[in-house]
């Protein structure tokens, strides 16, 4: 968008707009800067010049340009000064009466080519362009906080946005250095859309009582790979903030339950807990008081005391995505058995949803259903990828969790990004396993050089459930032409910090397995939330197939 350099203007002194600025002319870019209070834009440009100070100390910007950079921010006391620009890019109050006001003054003001972006997080673009007399040129610019941290930009195209505006206000954010993701307007745009179930699932996780918010935060950074969990992250971006976008992307979706909001949550806003701003929200932040009666968790997770190791290990079945367990206890010295399943996965097939026995006391179960099997039978669910368990000689059976809740003699394990790397696994033991048994797969764990945390018996734990969801969501928007499965991954990644992009990590995975987590989370709460779309069964093929086909 080489027209673009020629003149761009910033609305809006807030956080982003600050941001916004600072990017573009970091770039080379002149900006106009409007306020609706001028006072504002003088502090915000003297803020961004502190910022770029510090750069220079840091050694990342030489001080000519420092000096260059903040010479190209230009204030403006009235809008009209905006009539020459090519772009204007909207950073005010997130309140869509707000920024229609705006856009049909700047729409008498500016050239009829003049781009109108607005940096919405969670307003429909298509609304805010829906009384311009040329909607075809607005689209939304969606930075994220710190923008000059943040790589990602999702570029927003309205119900009537131009594709060759959408392709202009792509070049420009490309040449800023951003990536560039392009959506369609929808509640929660990409990653605000596909992320909700990192929040959500811990937040009902806890809800259930299945841990405390140190152990949940521990386990998906630990052993998902996750940056941050997400009761640490959403004290870092503030409960309100967090909890808002949940509450709009769930009412945009005409209450969906996929994207229900958390009543924890929700509560934790009410009692004015909101993160590290007001010194208290899931954890203490170092303030001396908070709101009567309601203590913030402790940072520290639950650890089981270290264990022996177990005298030997038998593998039976296929283990799936933790297929590589055989292989890390060999190497730690652990004696590891296979004993081939009954029957082949043909058989399986053939056999459809023919019954066989369960552990004791669980009665009989069709193979469609959860295929449980007890010690010394092998259950054809075991042919199945991530069917299989490892049997241990104080009687617990381990199993990859799959969105049941875990029936004795189980005990379910959690899901790993990578279980060589990981150094936290969670354990969730069915009730009546025996404090020995736990110990004893606990042993295991530990004999492998991880930490282990001990959850509730939680259908599909928790790395396994929030992987499941992320990648049910991305394939439905993916499905229905919200974003392309690339600028979806991409989004995840950049935006989000995940360690995969939801699509791929459901192409490694296996999609079968994944779908399979999320009807096993079905039987238990049949609620509609986590029926798997059908654009992600639509994939599902035996084997790790690519989910991006």
């Amino acid at each position: 968008m080489e027209d673009a350099v020629r003149g761009v203007a910033v609305v809006g002194a807030g956080t982003m707009g600050q941001g916004i600025a600072q990017v573009l002319v970091g770039a080379g870019h002149e900006v106009l800067w409007y306020d609706a209070e001028f006072a504002a834009v003088e502090r915000a440009v003297q803020a961004v010049g502190k910022r770029l100070e510090r750069l220079v100390e840091k050694g990342r910007l030489s001080e000519a340009e420092r000096a260059a950079a903040v010479g190209r921010l230009t204030p403006a006391r009235e809008l009209v000064e905006l009539a020459d620009v090519r772009l204007v890019v909207e950073a005010i109050v997130e309140r869509a009466e707000a920024k229609e006001r705006l856009f049909a003054a700047l729409e008498d003001i500016v050239a009829a080519d003049c781009l109108l972006a607005t940096n919405t997080s969670s307003l429909s673009v298509t609304a805010v362009a829906g009384g311009l007399r040329h909607p075809g040129r607005c689209l939304g610019l969606h930075f994220f906080n710190p923008a000059p941290l943040l790589p990602l930009v999702e570029v927003v195209s309205g119900f009537r946005t131009d594709p060759v505006v959408t392709e202009r206000a792509r070049g420009l954010v490309t040449s800023l250095g951003k990536t560039a993701v392009r959506c369609a307007d929808t509640p929660g745009f990409l990653v605000n859309r596909v992320a909700r179930p990192f929040y959500a699932e811990a937040f009902r996780a806890y809800e259930e009582r299945a841990a405390t918010p140190a152990t949940l935060d521990a386990v998906l950074r630990e052993s998902g790979g996750f940056r941050m969990g997400p009761f640490e992250l959403t004290d870092l971006i503030g409960q309100d903030v967090n909890e808002a976008v949940t509450r709009s992307v769930w009412e945009a979706f005409f209450q969906d339950p996929k994207f229900t909001p958390s009543l924890a949550q929700c509560r934790l806003v009410q009692s004015g807990r909101l993160g590290r701003k007001s010194g208290h929200g899931w954890y203490d932040h170092g303030e001396t008081a908070g709101p009567a009666g309601a203590a913030a968790a402790s940072s520290i997770p639950d650890t089981v005391p270290s264990a022996p190791a177990p005298r030997s290990v038998t593998v039976r079945g296929d283990l799936g995505p933790a297929a590589v367990l055989p292989a890390l206890m060999a190497e730690a010295g652990l004696p590891v058995r296979y004993s081939a399943a009954c029957g082949s996965t043909s058989e399986v097939a053939r056999h459809g949803a023919a019954t066989h026995p369960g552990p004791p006391g669980a009665g009989s179960r069709g193979i469609a259903g959860r295929g449980d099997v007890g010690p010394g039978q092998v259950g054809a669910e075991e042919t199945l990828p991530g069917g299989g368990v490892l049997e241990l000689p104080g009687g617990a059976w381990l199993r990859l969790a799959d969105g049941s809740v875990p029936e004795s003699p189980y005990v379910h394990f959690d899901l790993a990004l990578d279980y060589r790397q990981a150094t936290r696994i969670a354990l969730a033991p069915a009730e009546g396993v025996s404090e020995g048994a736990l110990r004893e797969a606990a042993g295991l764990f530990q004999a492998l050089g991880k930490q282990v945390s001990v959850l509730g018996p939680l259908p599909g734990m928790i790395v396994a459930r929030t992987v499941a969801m992320l990648a049910d969501l991305a394939a439905d928007a993916e499905g229905r032409q919200v974003a392309t499965a690339e600028d979806i991954d991409t989004a995840l990644r950049s935006g989000a910090n995940y360690p995969r992009g939801p699509l791929e990590w459901a192409a490694e995975l296996g999609v079968d397995w994944v779908v399979r987590v999320l009807r096993g989370l079905h039987a238990e709460y049949p609620n509609g939330r986590y029926a798997p779309s059908r654009f992600l069964t639509r994939r599902g093929t035996t084997g790790r197939a690519d989910a991006r086909r």
